[in-house]
């Protein structure tokens, strides 16, 4: 399989860097092909223009072409061909960071990720990968974040953006707590990766 992968911290030393490179490596030790991103170190710019902002419409490749920056034909067309996705974040604010909720908004686009005939109906899922890795860090304990927040970061990828673009199958994975945490509980959760991604792309 065909993976593209996103990391979104901006630390470059950051647990969620060791958690994308174990990945990325266990990947390519099963024969997977990995088109990698790191938004923060490439200076992704989130920030969505006038001219992108509308839903409806649009062939993949018109939408394409209408991008005149390289990185956004680059992330467009990598995301379209990809047969599945890798996507690394700490949980800030019950959110993605705001570089990685900008790359939504500007890769994820109609033509590319979806298509909607009219602006109140249903979409149209049109990425061809079927599934999706998504691995967070958090500080916030696993019955708070579901009883009281009410797992806002699952209701985002799982409910939200993936079936909204057709990836049918999910699995997402939460290192909990990192502050803190020793050096042999975070590296047991680096072993643990190699299973993740094999359950998922394997």
């Amino acid at each position: 399989m065909h993976i593209f992968s996103v990391v979104a911290h901006p630390r470059p030393n950051s647990f969620c860097h060791a958690i994308s490179a174990a990945a990325r490596s266990a990947l390519a030790a099963t024969g997977h092909t990995v088109e990698h991103h790191d938004l923060y170190s490439e200076g992704f710019d989130p920030c969505l223009t006038s001219d992108e902002a509308y839903t409806i419409g649009d062939t993949l490749e018109q939408t394409i072409a209408r991008a005149a920056d390289p990185v956004l034909q680059q992330h467009r067309q990598g995301v379209g061909k990809a047969n599945g996705l890798l996507v690394v974040h700490p949980n800030w604010w019950g959110k993605p960071p705001a570089i990685l909720a900008g790359w939504m908004d500007r890769i994820l686009v109609p033509g590319v990720a979806y298509r909607l005939q009219a602006a109140d109906g249903l979409p149209e899922g049109l990425l061809a990968m079927k599934t999706a890795l998504i691995i967070n860090t958090s500080d916030t304990n696993e019955e708070r974040e579901v009883n009281d927040l009410g797992d806002p970061l699952e209701l985002i990828w799982g409910r939200c953006v993936l079936p909204y673009c057709g990836v049918k199958d999910y699995k997402r994975i939460v290192f909990r707590p990192v502050n803190g945490s020793s050096a042999e509980t975070r590296s047991s959760w680096l072993d643990d990766i190699q299973k993740h991604c094999h359950d998922s792309f394997c």
